[in-house]
């Protein structure tokens, strides 16, 4: 052909693209665009030799080279793919936003559908230009006669076309990169981009680093492998050592002669060209799906359990999602869902695709259907892209309904590391929560768990619509004393979601009531008294503790309990508790809660006990305050931490007590 200059053509409506250092956020992208396109090629002239329109030769092993130079500062991305006539690249090349993809499907739709087709926009090969000066493209079409094509632009709108001396089908693009983009040259720097993006593209990836010698090594010939490239085989000589025995010199032998070969390492794949989520899960076993995902996700403990997703209809979904255990103390609690487009990596945990609750999952999916944007970073939030989110979560539930209904052991086993993930997904979706309510347990104090339905039940003769609950069993074990003495039950729920999750439940069952085990002394733990006669008491006691304690503000609840063993206890009402928690929540822990009609904590007083009945009867008793502060303090012991100056006072008092008894 004719030597050839021009401009290159740019579709208007695209012209935004064409903004080389701006088309892409991660500059490093262009490796996958370019190796997909390359995948691409390969793909197409796989079909046309299924249909006929191509007969490929008997020894082609069809796969994409990534040759990397430190030294000339280039890299070479390189197919066997179908290749291009001349024609085709003024079409694909120099009219940008022309996509070549989707030509190539509209004119074979009807004859073949086995494999997806990855390039959607034609316009990834100008990713190229965000690191490179200059661009070359050598390419030999598959077609009879084609003419090798030279193509080369140096990032301006002008190119030179040619003939090149390329003899072998597909395309060899080489990157000349600009100043700011050597990196991408260093052999670590390029594997680590390529097993980010190009782990599981469908065609087999291989990188060579030029400037390297090649190496050879000589090993016996029976540790030879298949993978092994035999250069040549030799002998080695036995070693031999000079002996005397009986006064007499001998050789012997001391190792024997080997057969030794000398062979090239065969170059390994860096992609995985089947992954484990294209396969059907019948074909899968145990140990591959956690071997899968020690590789993917570099995390070497085992997941709990996992889904595998393979959808043909109404879209192609399919894909894999690990349970991890969930720590929702941590701020952290985040998980990796990577989203792939037909092998392609295109980002990790994008909230348009998977719910927003099941980020706290590991896992991929791979969607050829999604409609990507031209860089593939993010997705069009329209009407498809809500029902693949919706189907996935259908199967989430679907997966653990189904495991809690048929195996209700393995289920309860791991719901401690389960329930924060289920939790925080019925606070984010309602179709979730719908989906999960009567699978939701909660474990309780004999550590037996239960649904909201049975743990209604378990206090039904008592308490009607209303569920006791323990957060710390250590702080409010003197309670749960309490209600275990009583045979009352209540649910340990002692994770940070859990308070919300409760308000989220009593707002959708009418008359529903949960309250912590230390908010009220029940009626069941008292003992029937003349009210009269504790009015009496209760505000000489009263008196006595707030003069005592120098505090006009305390309130004091004086009652008589069933267990005489108890002095005193700290309550905190249900409504305000969470009112003060809320305010932790939100930074305003240093502010009066009664601003917000929190009214604090309340002392309860057991006038059955013999040290609260001798403060009723000696009010101004000599030791009266010294007794006053030590049952208010063993009262806040029962109830949280002390702080570290109450606590100190706390221990001088108690050796102060210790020494009256003494004497």
């Amino acid at each position: 052909m004719a030597k050839e200059h021009g401009s290159l053509s740019i579709n208007s409506q695209n012209i935004f693209p064409i903004i080389k250092k701006w088309m892409y956020s991660d500059h490093d992208i262009f490796y996958r665009e370019l190796i997909s396109n390359a995948c691409d090629a390969i793909t197409k002239l796989k079909k046309l030799s299924l249909i006929g329109e191509y007969e490929e030769p008997d020894d082609i092993e069809y796969k994409v080279k990534v040759e990397i130079s430190s030294k000339d500062k280039t890299i070479k991305i390189i197919d066997n793919g179908l290749g291009m006539t001349s024609e085709e690249v003024n079409e694909y090349i120099n009219q940008i936003a022309f996509s070549g993809a989707e030509a190539f499907l509209e004119q074979y739709k009807d004859k073949t559908n086995d494999d997806q087709i990855i390039g959607h926009f034609g316009l990834g090969f100008y990713s190229a230009f965000m690191v490179a000066n200059k661009v070359t493209i050598d390419t030999l079409s598959y077609k009879k006669d084609a003419t090798a094509v030279h193509w080369e632009c140096d990032g301006g709108t002008d190119y030179d076309m040619s003939d090149s001396d390329k003899t072998s089908v597909g395309t060899e693009i080489t990157l000349y990169l600009n100043d700011d983009s050597y990196e991408f040259c260093n052999e670590y720097k390029a594997r680590e981009v390529l097993e980010k993006y190009c782990s599981f593209m469908p065609v087999e990836i291989f990188m060579e680093n030029v400037d390297e010698e090649p190496k050879t090594v000589d090993i016996p010939e029976e540790e030879l492998q298949e993978k092994d490239v035999v250069v040549k085989r030799f002998t080695k000589d036995a070693v031999t050592e000079e002996v005397e025995e009986d006064g007499e010199k001998k050789t012997v032998e001391k190792e024997p002669a080997k057969k030794m070969v000398t062979i090239n390492k065969r170059p390994e794949a860096l992609n995985d060209i089947h992954p484990l989520w294209t396969k059907h899960p019948n074909e899968c076993k145990k140990e591959d799906y956690i071997e899968f995902y020690h590789r993917v996700f570099k995390d070497y403990k085992e997941p709990l359990f996992w889904i595998h997703l393979n959808m043909d209809y109404p879209f192609n979904l399919k894909g894999i999602l690990y349970f991890p255990k969930i720590n929702m103390e941590y701020e952290s609690a985040e998980g990796t869902i990577k989203l792939y487009n037909n092998q392609v990596f295109v980002a990790d945990n994008i909230k348009e695709v998977i719910p927003e609750f099941l980020l706290l999952l590991k896992g991929v999916i791979d969607c050829p259907d999604l409609p990507l944007n031209v860089s593939r970073s993010a997705l069009q939030n329209d009407g498809f892209v809500k029902k693949i989110s919706d189907y996935i979560t259908k199967k989430v539930a679907d997966k653990l309904s189904g495991m809690c209904k048929t195996d209700r052991e393995n289920y309860e086993k791991y719901w401690d590391d389960i329930n924060p993930f289920i939790k925080y997904g019925c606070l984010k979706d309602e179709k979730f929560a719908e989906k999960m309510n009567d699978y939701i347990i909660f474990k309780n104090l004999d550590n037996k768990y239960l649904t909201l339905k049975e743990a209604l039940e378990e206090n039904k003769e008592k308490h009607e619509n209303t569920i006791f609950y323990v957060t710390d069993m250590q702080e409010q074990s003197q309670y749960i004393n309490m209600f275990k003495a009583d045979n009352i039950d209540a649910l340990i729920l002692d994770n940070r979601i859990d308070q919300p999750f409760i308000q989220s439940l009593e707002s959708k069952n009418e008359g529903l009531k949960f309250s912590r085990v230390d908010a009220a002394i029940d009626d069941s733990f008292k003992e029937e008294v003349n009210e009269d006669e504790l009015k009496d008491i209760s505000e000489k006691l009263t008196d006595t503790f707030k003069k005592a304690l120098n505090n006009d503000k305390l309130n004091v609840n004086v009652t008589k309990l069933k267990d005489e063993n108890i002095s005193s206890m700290i309550t905190l009402s249900e409504q305000d508790r969470r009112m003060q928690d809320m305010m932790k929540m939100y930074g305003m822990a240093g502010m009066d809660p009664s601003m917000f009609g929190a009214n604090g904590q309340t002392l309860v007083l057991n006038a059955n006990n013999k040290l609260v009945d001798y403060v009723a009867k000696n009010p101004e008793g000599e030791n009266t305050k010294l007794f006053c502060e030590q049952i208010y303090d063993l009262a806040l012991l029962a109830h949280a931490p002390l702080s570290a100056e109450a606590m100190t006072a706390f221990i001088s008092r108690s050796n102060k007590i210790m020494e009256l008894l003494a004497k």
